[in-house]
């Protein structure tokens, strides 16, 4: 069965059903930390594009007034033990992203602002043990608009978890990436099909558009 033909088959069995942008977004930026966004790092891929994109959306809810959060993951203890079983997936890795270090630092190019707060998170939801549900609540956030990467871990995670907490999570394509093309690629079709929107950067930006001109 080709991608084709699988989405016909998905489509005819009743998945992928827009959730549609709700009234009051926010802007989540996931793990475009710099141990991510170097290549030559363990854990790193060539994220420019993404980042682009997320700095142009960056813009837009900043303009549209619209709360911003950014995550990091990081390990204080001594052998990761604040990181569980979780890092022994991936050792090599995640060694490399010990508090205080540049590569938990989040990439420069996205000249984020202070008063932009950053989730300290130890896994891969940006939910999963952080107080990240508390803070869009108090906002009463409804729509969590999502960027970043990896689109088939961290990402993946958020928009389960998004979702599961009430949350309509939009994964804007453009600006998610991932190490691995079929990994991406296969992670938006799931995504799309059962636990978020998969929505463009065109349609993103006209929305976002659309609130700065209500403001």
């Amino acid at each position: 069965m080709d991608s084709k033909e699988m989405a016909e088959f998905f489509k005819e069995r009743g998945f992928g059903l827009p959730l549609g942008f709700g009234e009051s977004p926010a802007l989540l930026v996931i793990d475009l930390l710099q141990g991510f966004t170097d290549p030559a790092m363990p854990l790193g891929s060539n994220l420019d594009a993404q980042i682009a994109e997320t700095v142009r959306l960056l813009g837009a809810a900043r303009e549209a007034e619209i709360p911003i959060y950014y995550t990091t993951v990081w390990y204080e203890e001594k052998d990761l033990r604040d990181g569980g079983v979780w890092v022994k997936k991936q050792w090599k890795g995640a060694s490399t992203l010990k508090a205080g270090t540049p590569a938990v630092e989040l990439d420069p190019r996205l000249g984020r602002r202070p008063d932009e707060p950053i989730i300290m998170k130890k896994y891969a939801s940006a939910f999963f043990g952080t107080d990240l549900v508390s803070r869009l609540n108090a906002r009463r956030i409804d729509t969590v608009i999502m960027t970043g990467c990896t689109t088939s871990g961290c990402v993946r995670a958020s928009a389960v978890d998004a979702v599961q907490y009430g949350f309509r999570p939009m994964v804007v394509a453009e600006a998610v990436g991932d190490r691995a093309k079929p990994a991406h690629d296969q992670s938006l079709f799931d995504l799309n099909a059962k636990y978020a929107d998969v929505v463009s950067m065109a349609e993103t930006m006209a929305y976002l558009g659309r609130l700065k001109a209500r403001r």
